[in-house]
């Protein structure tokens, strides 16, 4: 059994990493991409981690990645700066490949799921770190399989976001299961590449107000908010809600307001993160999140985009207001308003807005919610089962609303925060169902607060 947290060093196997190139020859050319693929916000690689009891073989693997690079090629080439507008990245389509790394690690599945709860630094040893000079030198598509002691694997990936968004990367990634599994029936979706459909119009229409974002330089309020994040460790919060635990959040604005699970969960997590943080009253916060925009703009985009087809959502409203409310009503109503807000015209002038390059993300005061809960990503199977764990290698600032392996319509709140902010965070997060019916009747056992225990927060109330 492992004695702490930490991980052990993995080996790493013989004449590692390599390059997986696709199998047969791709077209090579340059790949636009859209404003809403290069922004500055999303310049990082998504993260995941996959853990299976049973492991495949590394070389079906390389070869299954192989073929399936064929179809998704340009994840086999590099991103560039554009030749007309060095302010805008392309991708050279030159089928240089993807890296790949393999290594054994002395650990067992059951031991890691016991870790499983919260990223810590030391699981950034599963995954292979390209050493690069620049975001633009590391390859779109980094891999590394782990053996494990069991006979298990994990698996993580390093997507780079100015090619595929959350939907996209589900997409990618259950073709390349699929193409392992069964490779002899054709991929189920087929990658749509073209990026054209989000072109900016000519001239740019900027006929809309948007929140989420700033062409402002650094206030007062963002070297605060920023000094005040970064000035402590931050560690990270994660729990995990039941459909019970949702339920009794959405009963709370019936009959007069009808919600989803995200809108219910979203406006629960933001005034906890307010409330925890202590902000001035007066200040003007936000809640940005993502919306799958595929189906509002006219025409719709293709089946099989798997690029960014997602745009922020923004509610705002005072730190005072959101946190005095009684119930969710207002906090749900504001997430609400942000999405119907987003018509095609709206998504139009937002990328239109993009051109100019000087616009960025407002995260002055914000928290920002990524939703990996509805993508099917906990549904990879590569042959021997599906997975008993995903989700990040690392834990931020952003927030990550995760699926939950076996535990149909739960979802995992994780957010790192300072280390001195998250046990109130998790009291604001679980007060709600220490004061409801279903925890007074004893029904609490599907809530899960993944501390070392809950006990600190509950003796506090």
């Amino acid at each position: 059994m492992l004695k702490s947290q930490e991980l052990p060093d993995c080996c790493y196997h013989q004449n590692q990493p390599s390059l997986v190139s696709p199998e047969t020859q791709t077209p090579n050319h340059s790949l636009y991409l859209s404003n809403l693929d290069d922004q500055k916000f999303l310049r990082f690689s998504i993260k995941y981690l996959y853990l299976f009891k049973k492991s495949v073989s590394l070389e079906v693997l390389k070869y299954s990645l192989s073929k399936l690079l064929v179809d998704y090629y340009p994840l086999a080439g590099r991103l560039r700066t554009s030749r007309e507008d060095d302010q805008k990245l392309e991708v050279d389509c030159n089928g240089e490949g993807a890296v790949f790394a393999s290594a054994f690690m002395d650990v067992s599945a059951d031991e890691f799921l016991e870790l499983s709860s919260k990223p810590n630094r030391s699981w950034r040893k599963l995954l292979y770190k390209v050493e690069a000079h620049s975001f633009l030198d590391v390859p779109p598509l980094v891999v590394q399989v782990t053996n494990l002691r069991c006979g298990g694997m994990i698996l993580c990936t390093a997507i780079n976001h100015c090619l595929c968004d959350g939907i996209g990367t589900s997409q990618f990634l259950q073709a390349w299961a699929h193409m392992t599994a069964k490779p002899n029936l054709d991929l189920p979706i087929t990658p749509f590449h073209t990026r054209h459909v989000l072109k900016p119009r000519n001239p740019p229409q900027v006929n809309h107000t948007h929140h989420v974002y700033t062409t402002t330089t650094a206030t007062d309020v963002v070297v605060d908010m920023n000094k005040y994040l970064q000035s402590q460790p931050l560690v990270p919060a994660s729990l995990t809600f039941t459909p019970s635990h949702i339920l009794h959040l959405k009963r709370q604005c019936s009959p007069s307001l009808k919600c989803t699970t995200f809108e219910a969960l979203a406006s629960h997590t933001w005034r906890s993160w307010v409330k925890s943080l202590d902000l001035s009253p007066s200040l003007n916060v936000k809640l940005l999140f993502s919306v799958n925009v595929r189906k509002k703009i006219d025409p719709e985009i293709p089946r099989g985009y798997y690029g960014n087809g997602f745009v922020l959502g923004c509610a705002q409203t005072s730190a005072r207001d959101l946190v005095s409310s009684t119930n969710l009503y207002s906090g749900i109503k504001l997430v609400q308003q942000a999405k119907s807000s987003l018509t095609d015209d709206c998504v139009r002038s937002m990328i239109d807005l993009l051109e100019d390059k000087t616009v960025k993300t407002d995260l002055s005061a914000s928290l920002v919610i990524s939703q990996w809960s509805k993508l099917g990503l906990e549904e990879l199977d590569f042959g021997e089962g599906k997975a008993v764990h995903m989700g990040p290698v690392t834990s931020d600032i952003y927030c990550l609303f995760l699926p939950v392996v076996a535990s149909f319509g739960s979802v995992r709140v994780l957010v790192s925060m300072p280390e001195s902010v998250v046990e109130k965070f998790e009291y604001f997060m679980m007060r709600e169902f220490l004061d409801s019916e279903e925890i007074i009747n004893g029904d609490c056992d599907g809530f899960l607060a993944e501390e070392n225990g809950f006990d600190h927060v509950i003796n506090a109330l």
